[in-house]
């Protein structure tokens, strides 16, 4: 009995030590930032030697100062599919990111859009007609401007949404400044590339992308997202749709993240999505 106290305490010691190592490697990282417009920059951080969970990881971060003329809106395809950089170049936004879940074989989100007060789309529901996971979290614009809220338990809560554009997704990392409790399902605990939006504590938006399924960049479970939002202070974080989907496009600079769905070390490789955020100056 000894012997296992002993050795339970030196694998929940070390798993301190690591989660420690974790954090200051990530805050010590050095990034190269590049100025995009005024009141908004890109941050990009690469962890070779497996210096990040064990790991290599390439991650982009677009930070958005409060200020009144970089607002935030949602395009869609109702039914079609086209490629977030496009998205972004036909609205004429100063950045795109990939958005929430959607049909791949028919187009259209499923998850429940609202945009300019109309509703796009509706929730497509599980068999058993419970809500998916990424069905329990909104982005939530007035006015251009951004809040993340958690469901509420109730039928017809993004109905109730004040907000003129509304876009469901999920899982929520982060309310409130806590971290939410996230489901140990096999969507979860797996590495893939990921997209995440998040308010920090001094209200500044990021838009966040993760690579994977690359030896450069192994992407990460949602666990590892929640940690890196945690390490960036933000008070609320939400999963958007990834894997494939997630892009990150820049204006005049184009895809500046290195998206997975051509299986090369690219930025050629974007999946046709259903919707995405924009970054506009109003």
């Amino acid at each position: 009995m000894r012997i296992l106290t002993v050795f339970l305490m030196f694998l929940f010691n070390t798993s301190i030590v690591l989660a420690q190592s974790d954090s200051v490697n990530f805050k010590r990282a050095e990034q190269e930032t590049k100025r995009i417009a005024p009141g908004i920059k890109l941050r990009q951080v690469c962890f070779r030697g497996k210096s990040l969970f064990k790991s290599n990881q390439f991650i982009s971060i677009l930070e958005i100062k409060p200020w009144r003329k970089n607002k935030l809106n949602i395009a869609y395809e109702a039914k079609i599919k086209r490629v977030t950089d496009d998205f972004g170049i036909q609205n004429q936004a100063l950045a795109a990111i990939n958005g929430t879940f959607f049909d791949v074989k028919n187009g259209g989100s499923v998850d429940f859009i609202r945009v300019g007060g109309q509703i796009i789309n509706e929730n497509r529901l599980e068999k058993n007609n419970t809500r998916a996971g990424h069905q329990r979290a909104a982005l939530v614009m007035k006015d251009g401007e951004l809040r993340i809220n958690g469901w509420d338990g109730s039928s017809d809560w993004e109905q109730k949404l004040d907000g003129q554009d509304v876009m469901l997704t999920g899982p929520l990392l982060l309310h409130n400044d806590q971290q939410v409790k996230i489901d140990s399902n096999s969507f979860s605990v797996t590495r893939h590339p990921r997209s995440a939006i998040a308010i920090t504590d001094n209200n500044r938006i990021l838009m966040i992308t993760v690579d994977g399924r690359d030896a450069n960049s192994a992407g990460m479970s949602l666990f590892e997202l929640s940690k890196i939002l945690h390490w960036l202070h933000c008070k609320d974080g939400v999963n958007l749709d990834g894997g494939g989907s997630t892009t990150l496009w820049v204006k005049n600079k184009g895809v500046v993240n290195y998206p997975s769905d051509n299986g090369k070390w690219d930025h050629q490789g974007e999946r046709k999505v259903a919707n995405v955020i924009l970054v506009k100056r109003n």
